[in-house]
C-alpha cells in the first residue's frame, strides 16, 4: 500500500487484507466467491480503489465476519476518500485560478501599456515635440466659466498654441477610438457576432490539457459518451456518489469531480444485465462483456454528484435505480 494513504483508508484496507489472509483466500478464490472480479479485488486490497459497500458485505459473508463492524469502517473510509478528493480538487482549482490570474494580468498590463501610449506624453513635451501649452487662467471676478470655455481670447495668447491644443485633443480621441475598434474586432469570434471571447467563459470541454492532472484527457461535455478509464477519469479521481443493491448486483453512480462527469456501474453482474445512467436528459448504457461480472456505462457531464441517476435491468427482469 502507498504511504500517502489517509490513515482511515489505510486502516480499512489493512483490515480487508487481514480478513482475506485469515480466511486463506487467494484473490482468484475471493473473486469467485464474492462475485467481484480479480482485478477489482487487487485494487481494493492495494488501496488503489475503495471497495463498494456490496463488496464489503460479500467479503463479510465469505469470511464469516459480522458485516456491522466492517460496514462502519467502510463508511469512515468513504468519508476520508471523499475528503481526499475534495482536497485534490481544491488544489487543481487553485492552480487554474493562478493560471487565469496570470493570463489576465498579462492581458491587463498589455492593455494599460497600449492605452498609456495614447494618453500619456513625455513630461515637458506636447504633440510632435511642441512645448506644453498652459491653459488660460481666470481673471478675478470672472468665475469658473473661463476654466471650461473662455468667452474670448486672452490678450497675449498666441492663436497657434490654441490650435496645437485642439489638434492634440483631436488626435488623442481618434487614437482611442481606433484602439477600441481593434480590441472589439479582434476580441470577437470568427463569425463576428455574439459575446467577445475575452470575457466568454470557456466550455468545460475547452479546458486545456495543461489545466488537468496528468493522464486526464477530457472534462465536462467533452467526456460525454466516452470511457472513464480510457479518459483518465477513474482511479483516484472517482468516488461513489450513490449505491443500492438490486438482486445479486450492486448498482452505483460513480462520480469524478475533476472531470465533471458521472457514470453507472454494476458489480456482481451476469450476462444479460444492463446498466444505464441519466443526467440532464442524456442517457448512456452499458452491458457486461463476455466473462466479466461487472459493467459500467460511458460518462455523462454533470455539475454535481447529485445530478446523475443509475438504473439496472437484470437478466431476470428485475429492475432498480439509485435513490
Amino acid at each position: 500500500m502507498s504511504d500517502d494513504l489517509d490513515p482511515q483508508i489505510g486502516e480499512f484496507t489493512g483490515q480487508l487484507r487481514r480478513l482475506v489472509d485469515q480466511g486463506g483466500l487467494s484473490v482468484a478464490a475471493l473473486a469467485d466467491r464474492t462475485g467481484y472480479s480479480k482485478t477489482s479485488w487487487e485494487r481494493y486490497l492495494n488501496g488503489r480503489l475503495l471497495a463498494p459497500k456490496g463488496a464489503i458485505v460479500a467479503l463479510a459473508e465469505v469470511t464469516g465476519t459480522s458485516p456491522v463492524h466492517l460496514t462502519t469502517m467502510w463508511e469512515l473510509a468513504e468519508r476520508a476518500w471523499s475528503r481526499a478528493e475534495m482536497r485534490h480538487d481544491r488544489t487543481m482549482e487553485q492552480i487554474r485560478i493562478t493560471q487565469a490570474r496570470a493570463e489576465l494580468g498579462d492581458f491587463g498590463g498589455a492593455r494599460a501599456e497600449a492605452a498609456g501610449g495614447v494618453r500619456t506624453a513625455p513630461a515637458g513635451t506636447g504633440t510632435a515635440g511642441a512645448p506644453p501649452v498652459i491653459p488660460p487662467q481666470p481673471r478675478a471676478g470672472e468665475g469658473d466659466a473661463r476654466d471650461a470655455v473662455p468667452a474670448r481670447p486672452v490678450p497675449g495668447e498666441p492663436r497657434a498654441g490654441r490650435r496645437r491644443v485642439l489638434l492634440f485633443l483631436a488626435g488623442a480621441v481618434a487614437a482611442v477610438v481606433v484602439i477600441g475598434g481593434v480590441v472589439l474586432l479582434t476580441g470577437r469570434g470568427g463569425g463576428g457576432g455574439g459575446e467577445p471571447d475575452a470575457v466568454r467563459s470557456p466550455a468545460p470541454s475547452a479546458t486545456s490539457a495543461a489545466d488537468l492532472p496528468a493522464g486526464v484527457k477530457c472534462v465536462g461535455s467533452g467526456c460525454t459518451g466516452k470511457d472513464a478509464e480510457a479518459m483518465g477519469c477513474g482511479g483516484d479521481l472517482v468516488t461513489t456518489a450513490r449505491t443500492t443493491v438490486v438482486g445479486a448486483a450492486t448498482l452505483e453512480v460513480r462520480y469524478s469531480r475533476t472531470c465533471g462527469t458521472a457514470w453507472g456501474r454494476i458489480t456482481g453482474a451476469v450476462q444479460g444485465d444492463q446498466v444505464r445512467v441519466t443526467a440532464g436528459g442524456t442517457q448512456q448504457r452499458g452491458d457486461p462483456a463476455a466473462g466479466d461480472d461487472f459493467a459500467y456505462t460511458p460518462m455523462v457531464a454533470v455539475g454535481g454528484a447529485g445530478e446523475a441517476e443509475a438504473c439496472v435491468t437484470l437478466a431476470s427482469g428485475r429492475t432498480g435505480c439509485t435513490k
